[in-house]
């Protein structure tokens, strides 16, 4: 007997070395890659500096105070927002569940139930032979009533549960960067449509002076015309031309209510005023923002962040996965009391006591748990590649955004003395048209060039300040 029992341990030890064996003969799918080195600097030959922008706060980047409490509602009342923060309390609940599985279980057992026995088996025989206190009659059928207190561990040799809990809780620090990652997304698109309002609103007033204008001129060339100065062709095409700038008027007014109301679906309201101030729109201010060094997207991309939480996150998941081809150690445990009839469940022969240790080993049809561990090596790689990427787009964004800062600053600068001297032309124009010196088409012409120009020059002003928002969320800006 006891060389039997000597054999069944050397069995049992055999069967776990080799599952370690095999266990280590799964390598690791994950190939060796260098992450490219990210440039010392944004610009070839520029001079290092670590001041970036990003390092302020949203609230001391934007000057407009309406922009300001703009951004303050959606931040409390977007929805996107909301469910995003949520997302958050999903995480860590996975924390709080993973957490749980790494501990033993103590579960409360109460439970009643019935059976009838065939007489004639041999469980039926042993039920009626069954001695009773007090020479009481066997019941039938029989009952069972139980109560008592069950654990149960699954002893954590191999780090599984260890490292899917380190996983969501990586994971968790994931979500808060998405979070705000989708703030500084927020309150770029915030702040986009709300220049894209003000623009609209610089727009509309433009068209409104010079439909002002038309009307006058139209009742000079009527005058005209009623003198034998001008034939009705001069009159229908100022007349047209100004049709023409109330219908223009009519799409901008469209486009002003459009961004009211993306506004409002951002902030989660309906139809809340939106306090601004139009005439300021010109001469905002555009500031030189400070770069920094490209190492800072690290630190301050939350999207970047994110990713490299989730690419640690990955890791340990393979390690998890790899530990299904060891043996699983497990503890359980009963003690109660247990009898067929509830006046004898607190009787010392009622007393249940149980206590097992098991071993359970993978030895056949494993191709489900190959299949799981290569997916798990599946996702670690494109968590790799997606943080390589968030790297690489953070740079192409901050290349960009600063040099589309850069050119629309010398493009607002050539078309502000371009429309100064188209309206100069308007004027001298008018003038010669007037005394008789210039004809009709010449007005309209001029007129036209100078409207264009000016509207124009609200375009490349609304793109020299998102260019300026986009700069600083490219850096990283916007959920300190």
């Amino acid at each position: 007997m006891k060389i039997f029992n000597k054999n069944k341990l050397l069995n049992l030890l055999f069967v776990v070395v080799m599952q370690m064996l095999h266990g280590c003969k799964i390598g690791e799918l994950m190939p060796n890659q260098a992450f490219k080195t990210i440039p010392d600097s944004y610009l070839v030959g520029a001079q290092l500096d670590s001041n970036s922008v990003a390092s302020n706060s949203w609230r001391n980047f934007f000057k407009d105070r309406d922009l300001i409490g703009l951004i303050d509602t959606a931040l409390v009342h977007n929805q996107e927002f909301k469910i995003i923060l949520q997302e958050i309390e999903i995480s860590k609940n996975e924390v709080r569940y993973r957490k749980g599985a790494y501990l033993p279980f103590l579960t409360l057992v109460l439970g009643s139930g019935i059976e009838k026995t065939p007489k004639y088996t041999r469980m039926g025989v042993l039920e009626s032979e069954i001695n009773l206190p007090a020479n009481k009659k066997n019941p039938e059928p029989m009952r069972d009533f139980q109560v008592g207190v069950e654990t149960k561990w699954e002893l954590d040799i191999w780090g599984k549960l260890r490292n899917e809990r380190r996983a969501a809780n990586l994971r968790y620090l994931a979500s808060i960067e998405g979070k705000n990652f989708m703030q500084t997304q927020l309150i770029s698109e915030i702040a986009e449509t709300y220049y894209e309002l003000l623009a609209q609103d610089n727009v509309y007033e433009i068209l409104e002076n010079n439909i002002k204008l038309q009307v006058d001129v139209l009742r000079i060339a009527k005058v005209q015309m009623a003198n034998a100065k001008l034939n009705q062709l001069a009159v229908n095409r100022f007349e047209a031309q100004l049709l023409n700038m109330q219908n223009l008027q009519l799409e901008v007014k469209q486009k002003i209510i459009e961004c009211e109301n993306h506004i409002h679906f951002l902030c989660g309201n309906y139809n809340e005023p939106i306090t601004r101030n139009a005439s300021q729109f010109m001469a905002s201010g555009i500031e030189k923002l400070d770069q920094g060094l490209p190492s800072q997207i690290l630190l301050n991309r939350t999207d970047v962040k994110q990713a490299e939480q989730n690419l640690k996150a990955s890791k340990l998941d393979v390690k998890a996965a790899r530990a299904n081809f060891y043996p699983r150690f497990g503890l359980f445990s009963s003690i109660g009391f247990q009898t067929f009839n509830p006046l004898f469940l607190v009787h010392s022969e009622s007393v249940l006591l149980r206590a097992v240790g098991d071993l359970v080993a993978p030895l056949v049809n494993r191709s489900n748990i190959k299949a799981f561990y290569y997916s798990a090596n599946a996702r670690q790689l494109q968590a790799a590649y997606n943080y390589q990427q968030s790297i690489l787009r953070a740079y192409v964004e901050v290349q960009n955004q600063y040099w589309k800062s850069v050119n629309y600053a010398k493009s607002f600068e050539v078309k502000n003395n371009e429309v100064n001297i188209l309206l100069q032309s308007v004027s001298i124009a008018n003038n010669l048209f007037l005394s008789a010196r210039a004809d009709y088409g010449e007005v309209l012409f001029t007129q036209r060039e100078a409207l264009t120009a000016k509207m124009d020059l609200i375009e490349i002003k609304k793109n020299q300040l998102d260019a300026q928002v986009m700069l600083y969320k490219s850096l990283g800006g916007g959920w300190r």
